[in-house]
């Protein structure tokens, strides 16, 4: 092996819970391992990065990775950290998921290469021909209801109710693991903490029913410094698909978080070694206002997400919403990426051929969008040199016209630093 991978995963604090035996399989031969994802939407989001970076490192130290994209488990939902029974989701909905999050794996995970490449597995092949009699009989009479109720998962759930469907979960998750036990070898299921106990299922029934041996690992679960949720905002879920979280808003993502989180990301999320991730550090803490730190993982995680051209634009885009930058700058964004920085910022209309004519800034500020109140508060603020042009500033003769247009379409008014206004002309 190129190298012991429990070690590297120890010292970048991501292991929680190992069961004994693990570390020697892993030093003795290239070992199979897994980790499932339910499909519940048609995009991975930054919660779920955390067990895709285990399988990375996994595969770095030259094991081979199974990804499991749960076509069948997705149909019963997992009642783990749930206070109430999943919405089932129609089969038409789950195979548009399961694309999304087949076609994001691949960015993460070596499919095509070497002895020890990636492969995607989808439970509902081996599940649509298990009938519910043969299942009971094959599976169920392994575990008892005792052990199943003592899980976690189920035991805070048996409060408020919870239904077989959902009680049965943890049984067709363990079942998963004893056919990829029994068919491709694989030995070791990771998870976040919280699957413990359905991991353990799995190697329950392994034990049972083949007499062999098959490891469970987990990682922490990872929540932010002041109690949050990781991986929420209060604009909502940060996703990884470019249509539901935008590459700049993703990049600011990661340069937002506080410096206590970021000690603990960029040994998660980066591939940086020890020695980098040191040097980082004492480099932010001697200036941490210039987010040394933050900019490392952000630019780490953006570009393996979204790629090198994206995280530019990011760049961009961070440098004019502070303000370091020019109308040549603006003219370099795509709409979607344009709107995004300015989420939240009034907007106004004008006509295309009005502006085919040139409007004078004095009227564009005031009568034409009523950013300010009237022409004559607009030459005030034109006088004070407080007026910016798409980032540029001008003065009260300004005459404005198709040329200033960002994309064609989009025309930046500021107000001295912190006061923007969108004319979108149609």
């Amino acid at each position: 092996m190129k190298m012991n991978v429990i070690e590297e995963l120890r010292w970048r604090g991501m292991v929680q819970d190992i069961m004994p035996g693990l570390e020697e399989q892993l030093l003795k031969e290239m070992t199979s391992g897994y980790v499932g994802f339910d499909p519940t939407a048609d995009s991975l989001h930054v919660g779920n990065l955390l067990p895709i970076m285990l399988l990375k490192h996994f595969q770095l130290a030259g094991h081979k990775p199974y990804a499991l994209v749960g076509g069948a488990t997705g149909m019963v939902g997992d009642p783990t950290g749930k206070s109430a029974e999943r919405n089932l989701l129609d089969e038409e909905t789950l195979n548009r998921n399961i694309a999304g999050v087949q076609k994001q794996l691949r960015q993460f995970l070596d499919f095509e290469t070497g002895e020890n490449k990636a492969e995607l597995v989808n439970n509902f092949d081996w599940m649509r021909h298990f009938s519910f009699l043969d299942f009971i009989r094959d599976v169920g009479k392994h575990i008892t209801v005792n052990y199943m109720s003592a899980k976690d998962s189920v035991k805070k759930r048996v409060e408020t109710g919870i239904s077989f469907t959902e009680f049965s979960y943890q049984l067709i998750q363990g079942y998963d693991f004893l056919h990829l036990y029994k068919n491709n070898q694989v030995k070791v299921q990771f998870g976040g903490s919280d699957q413990w106990g359905n991991i353990t299922t799995g190697t329950e029934l392994i034990r049972k029913i083949t007499g062999g041996e098959a490891y469970a690992f987990t990682c922490p679960l990872l929540t932010k410094s002041d109690g949050g949720k990781f991986g929420k905002t209060e604009s909502g879920t940060i996703w990884l698909d470019p249509e539901k979280t935008s590459p700049y808003a993703f990049y600011q993502f990661w340069l937002n978080t506080s410096d206590e989180d970021a000690v603990k990301l960029i040994r998660f999320y980066t591939l940086k070694s020890k020695e980098e991730i040191n040097a980082i550090e004492k480099e932010h803490h001697e200036a941490p206002h210039l987010r040394v730190l933050q900019k490392a993982i952000a630019e780490e995680v953006t570009v393996r997400v979204h790629g090198q051209e994206a995280l530019d634009m990011a760049i961009v885009a961070s440098n004019i919403l502070f303000g370091k930058s020019t109308s040549e700058d603006l003219k370099k964004l795509s709409n979607d990426t344009f709107l995004s920085i300015f989420d939240g910022v009034p907007m106004a209309t004008v006509k295309r051929a009005e502006l085919n004519d040139g409007i004078s800034i004095v009227d564009l500020l005031g009568s034409k969008t009523g950013f300010l109140t009237s022409n004559g508060e607009a030459k005030r603020e034109l006088k004070a040199n407080a007026i910016s042009l798409n980032k540029d500033k001008v003065g009260e003769g300004t005459l404005v016209g198709p040329g200033d247009l960002i994309n064609n379409k989009f025309i930046l008014l500021g107000k001295g630093k912190k006061n923007n206004y969108i004319v979108i002309v149609e």
